[in-house]
């Protein structure tokens, strides 16, 4: 099978280093991803300058989407106990700021390029992505993304991304692409909205992308919709229905479950003079940040659970949808193939069956020089070769034009990665040395399949192992890691603040 360049065997070196500190569990899966990307190679699916081990963040990631001025930038410099993003009313970033930690006390605010260029973060090889939204794209990195460092202790372990507020109407889709991105490869995704703007209007788009895209995803609780700067509803007759109807709004986009929250700054909050009222918002916003802040703490542990899930997810694609699609596309292929070789044999048919209507002078002509070659060893050696590279050329260039027609169709009907993939494993089906009778695809074999099945069965293992080390339904293990599980989620209602202070 092929093998990966220096560079990625270097990356993955790297990688595995790093985790034999931080969370030696994963080591092995970084071995999954190394077998795994051998198939792809084998099969074309992958260039060798990849890995599929680089296309996932090995970093725990949680992201924070939302509507201008939502407070996504305050949020995170109150989570951070440090004036590191810029806030106010308008939009005061245009960018995708990735924040991790820095060992310098200094705040240090680096180029797109540097997360560009580097497997370990999020927004890895984004010029290529861009450039295929429009040409050119890619050279403008810096004007969509930015690294910032900060000596938070919060950050230890994690990354975190602010993003630009959401205006789907005026997004460039470029912005859209690199949105859908951050949300697949992040654990947890904060997605925040405006209590005073909570009306359908204003945050219709934001509700179209973010919530009716998602809400049917496999990974959907990991998202949680917060209505951020609640506090500016305490003067309301009724601030209860101010909650109600972005419910209401959440619902009529499908979305009917799931968890809910309503905070504020309380260094920013507006005083409430009425101190029972006062109380109730403290109350239900101290909840509500205590259960954020308890997710952030856990994306370590569910990070861990992603590689593995995406370790094992990868593997079944093969299989169950790579394989199927290029033997499709091979076989669409093959009969065009077949087709074109056809009719090309029947033309020629046709022209020697037609040398029987010339005229009899040509006739005489054909017939003599026929029985010449006939006659002569040599000649009729040399008649026979110049046949055969007459139709060895004919049906060549044939495979080539119906390779040339499939791949149009495949540029045609996928997109962004998935064309790339499918366009190169194709392109190794139709290599001129293989036959248009291969009932498989190239690199697709017997060893291929064993080796997936083993990959699947590691996958397993390791999600056991990680069950052991923070499970223990018997109680009977000391020293194991206890996770908190989420409480269950109360009903969808405008009764969010409640009415009574707690005693």
């Amino acid at each position: 099978m092929p093998r990966p360049d220096k560079t990625i065997r270097k990356r993955l070196k790297s990688l595995e280093l790093h985790l034999k500190e931080e969370n030696p569990i994963l080591v092995s899966a970084v071995n999954g991803f190394r077998k795994l990307s051998r198939i792809g190679y084998a099969m074309g699916l992958l260039d060798t300058s990849e890995s599929y081990a680089t296309q996932i963040p090995w970093w725990p990631l949680v992201s924070v989407l939302g509507t201008f001025s939502s407070g996504k930038s305050t949020f995170i410099n109150q989570y951070l106990s440090y004036p590191l993003q810029d806030t106010g009313n308008q939009a005061v970033d245009d960018k995708f700021t990735v924040i991790c930690y820095g060992g310098d006390k200094d705040v240090r605010t680096l180029p797109g390029l540097a997360l560009d260029a580097d497997p370990r973060f999020p927004f890895y090889q984004t010029s290529d992505e861009l450039d295929k939204v429009e040409s050119g794209q890619g050279r403008r990195i810096d004007a969509y993304l930015q690294l910032k460092t900060c000596h938070s202790e919060n950050l230890k372990g994690r990354i975190l991304i602010d993003s630009p507020g959401f205006d789907a109407d005026e997004q460039r889709s470029a912005t859209l692409r690199l949105t859908n991105h951050i949300i697949d490869l992040s654990d947890l995704v904060l997605v925040f909205f405006d209590a005073r703007h909570p009306e359908p209007g204003a945050m219709s788009d934001t509700l179209a992308h973010l919530v009716g895209a998602t809400k049917d995803r496999a990974d959907s609780s990991k998202f949680l919709y917060i209505l951020n700067q609640i506090d500016t509803t305490a003067r309301e007759d009724n601030p209860e229905e101010v909650v109600g109807a972005w419910q209401r709004a959440m619902a009529r986009e499908g979305l009917t479950a799931g968890r809910f929250y309503t905070i504020y700054d309380p260094e920013a909050a507006i005083p409430i003079e009425n101190e029972s009222l006062r109380r109730r918002f403290e109350w239900k916003r101290d909840q509500d940040l205590s259960e954020i802040l308890s997710r952030i703490e856990r994306v370590t542990v569910e990070r861990a659970y992603r590689i593995v899930g995406a370790l094992e997810k990868r593997a079944r694609d093969i299989e169950s949808y790579y394989v199927p699609q290029l033997r499709k596309l091979v076989g669409e292929w093959r009969r065009q193939v077949l087709v074109r070789d056809g009719v090309w044999l029947l033309l020629a048919g046709i022209l020697a069956i037609g040398s029987r209507f010339l005229p009899p002078s040509v006739v005489t002509v054909v017939d003599s020089n026929l029985h010449t070659i006939f006659a002569n060893p040599v000649l009729l050696t040399g008649a026979g070769v110049l046949l055969a590279v007459v139709a060895s050329f004919m049906h060549f260039r044939l495979r080539r034009q119906a390779a040339a027609r499939v791949i149009k169709k495949i540029q045609g009907q996928y997109s962004g990665e998935e064309a790339e993939r499918l366009t190169r494993a194709f392109r190794r089906n139709t290599r001129a040395w293989r036959s248009v009778f291969e009932p498989d695809p190239a690199g697709w074999s017997g060893r291929s399949r064993r080796m997936l099945k083993q990959i699947v069965g590691d996958a397993n293992r390791l999600v056991q192992t990680l069950n052991d080390r923070f499970t223990d339904p018997s109680g009977k293990r000391p020293g194991v890691e206890v996770v908190e599980e989420e409480t269950n989620p109360p009903a969808i209602s405008g009764e969010v603040i409640p009415r009574e202070e707690p005693a």
